[in-house]
């Protein structure tokens, strides 16, 4: 067979070039994908509601291969990938949004023990005729702010009703910029800081813009490979409805206590309202604009054990939750917000690996709380 190249230099020049080309293409790409940064714009890219069924609640996943779930930090692509992403509202749907922690997103509990879904199994009526939808936006990790970021894209689907579930580990100040969607977000959260006017400290790293090799593709392989990702975990979660691997034996919750009074870098024995981030509440209920909010302190466990007399349980001594309940209260009250303390409402029994996570009976006692709570606003009571 006659060979194509008739100096054998060239199938080197021939090869030379291609990897040249090659390159000059991939500096290319590079350039505008730096120019244009699209991370934002690529999670508006899904599967989900199309040809895979909306997640019931936001992508996190600790061990993604056995839950077709992953953590990811694209917002855009959190919320593309559930279901209040599938279409238009429907006239006739009271859209109610829970916003929270991993206790709110429902840790160790199956997607139909979780919160919105007793809520929805309840197939509530309000007084105007429209059915109660219950959509899951609780997201791991305590922090208020870390709320508020979600609050801040929530809010785009037309709520009707904005739940905020919360307890005392996600006030402090140090917590604020903890989570690791806020990290991977720093200039979204800065905005909010700067429009809210937020008790948060912008000199920090955290906030710098990013580099140029960040930008890159080789910079944002990370992010671009999760966002690929989640759209192959979508097969799973569709074909099996899981989306959290809970082990069939985990380490309960702490019973016996340290002989500990410490919280955060907080002395005892008294806490003061500007040790906790207040202020992002009150940017909630702005944000919200005329979307009523209902604020819930959530219920936790209150240990029996060894030192229950110093701390009510892992997170907290006693002297800082009854003061923060305190102010908390006082806040409520002062601006006439509707509020629900649920603190002690649920059974110790009734809480699995955290002082914070319900088992599915908890759940579901507590869904009904939330559900007089929902009934009592319609009528105008307010709930202290």
């Amino acid at each position: 067979m006659e060979s194509i190249f008739k100096d054998k230099k060239e199938p080197l020049l021939f090869i030379r070039n291609i990897i040249v080309k090659t390159l000059l293409l991939f500096i290319f790409f590079n350039l505008i994908f730096t120019a244009l940064f699209p991370i934002e714009a690529l999670g508006k890219i899904s599967l989900y509601n199309r040809i895979f069924p909306g997640r019931t609640r936001l992508p996190y996943g600790e061990i993604p291969e056995k839950s077709y779930n992953l953590g990811i930090f694209n917002i855009e692509a959190m919320f593309t990938s559930h279901i209040i992403s599938a279409g238009h509202k429907p006239s006739d749907e009271y859209r109610v949004i829970l916003i929270g922690d991993s206790a709110t997103w429902g840790f160790l509990l199956e997607p139909d023990q979780t919160l919105d879904a007793n809520l929805n199994q309840e197939m509530l009526i309000n007084s105007d005729g429209r059915r109660v939808k219950v959509y899951n936006l609780g997201y791991p990790v305590m922090s208020l702010t870390k709320d508020l970021l979600i609050l801040s894209y929530a809010v785009k689907y037309d709520p009707d009703l904005i739940i905020w579930l919360f307890t005392l580990e996600s006030f402090p100040l140090d917590k604020q910029l903890f989570p690791p969607i806020i990290q991977n977000n720093p200039q979204k959260v800065k905005t909010l800081i700067e429009e809210f006017n937020l008790n948060i400290n912008l000199n920090k790293d955290l906030f710098s813009p990013p580099s140029f090799w960040e930008r890159t593709i080789v910079g944002s392989r990370r992010n671009i490979a999760d966002l690929i990702r989640l759209q192959t975990y979508g097969i799973m979660w569709a074909a099996t409805g899981i989306d959290q691997y809970i082990p069939q034996e985990y380490t309960k919750r702490i019973e016996d206590l340290p002989d500990d009074k410490s919280f955060h870098d907080i002395t005892p024995p008294t806490l003061s309202p500007s040790d906790l981030a207040l202020d992002i509440l009150e940017a909630g209920v702005v944000m919200a604009k005329n979307t009523p909010i209902i604020f819930i302190n959530e219920p936790m466990f209150i240990s029996q054990g060894e030192n229950s007399d110093i701390r009510y349980n892992f997170y907290y001594p006693r002297w800082a939750y009854d003061d923060y309940r305190k102010f908390l209260e006082q806040e409520m009250l002062l601006n006439n917000w509707n509020y629900l303390d649920a603190w002690d409402s649920i059974s110790g029994e009734e809480f699995t690996n955290s002082a914070v996570h319900l088992s599915p009976n908890g759940s579901q006692e507590f869904a009904q709380l939330i559900k007089k709570a929902i009934q009592e606003l319609w009528k105008g009571k307010p709930e202290y």
